[in-house]
């Protein structure tokens, strides 16, 4: 069983867990790897079980109730844009990263008007799962307690993921809590490339590019950083090898 962010079923304060009604996705990546696709079609409009990976976790955040999602563009944004102006929900708003490719971080601040002052979810749009039970956006939403963290991170397990684990990225406490591996050392998880962020994760942020992983890592040494474990099927799709391996999985799960 996961961890459920220190809310048992006895505590009254876990009633009062909101779900985010807003969020990004992130879809500015040039997706190097992604050849032969990337000289036309930019990653997110990659086909997987016949849809677009960008309609996966759009998918799922509007069955989670969410309103509102940005999504930067960088890399051949025009034919992105035309894709997303075809959806009704969420309502999709831009981010505009075509002058200059900002990073997970940097494109994260820069969007951050179009998300509010409440905790919002974060999604790749490079990343697809399959849901257990309860979906896992809602998993998250009941596990977020913004008094205690700046971000907590769905977490797939190593062993069994389909792409993207390699040697894992975090250890897990008891207490929910999240730790870098030693080097050399296989951690048991890896970061699925969704989340919830509190505002305050970007206070003091570097300005124009930087990575994500950097303020993970502040909020690591500050003990505000804290992960719950995905249930169901994860796969990243970040190659061609990884598409076909993403297919052969969603086919055999359906």
């Amino acid at each position: 069983m996961g961890y459920d962010g220190g809310k048992s079923r006895g505590d009254a304060s876990a009633g009062k867990a909101m779900t985010p009604k807003r969020a990004m996705v992130l879809a500015a990546g040039l997706g190097m790897r992604m050849r032969p696709y990337n000289g036309h079609l930019p990653k997110p409009l990659v086909e997987i079980g016949g849809q677009s990976l960008i309609d996966y976790p759009l998918d799922l955040l509007a069955k989670a109730g969410v309103e509102r999602v940005a999504v930067n563009v960088h890399h051949l944004a025009d034919a992105l844009e035309r894709h997303l102006a075809s959806r009704k929900r969420p309502q999709i708003v831009i981010s505009d990263e075509r002058a200059a490719l900002l990073g997970t971080g940097g494109g994260i601040v820069k969007a951050l008007p179009l998300l509010g002052a409440a905790p919002f979810f974060l999604v790749n749009s490079d990343t697809v799962w399959l849901d257990g039970d309860k979906p896992n956006l809602i998993r998250l939403a009941e596990a977020f307690d913004a008094d205690a963290m700046d971000a907590l991170l769905l977490l797939a397990p190593t062993g069994n993921s389909v792409g993207g684990a390699g040697r894992g990225d975090y250890e897990l406490r008891p207490d929910g809590r999240l730790r870098r591996p030693a080097a050399g050392e296989v951690a048991p998880f890896v970061y699925a490339g969704a989340a919830i962020l509190a505002p305050t994760l970007f206070s003091g942020a570097p300005s124009g590019a930087f990575a994500l992983t950097l303020l993970f890592d502040r909020a690591a040494g500050e003990g505000r950083l804290f992960g719950l474990p995905l249930e169901g099927a994860w796969m990243h799709v970040g190659s061609p090898e990884e598409v076909a391996a993403a297919k052969t999985a969603l086919a055999a799960a359906r």
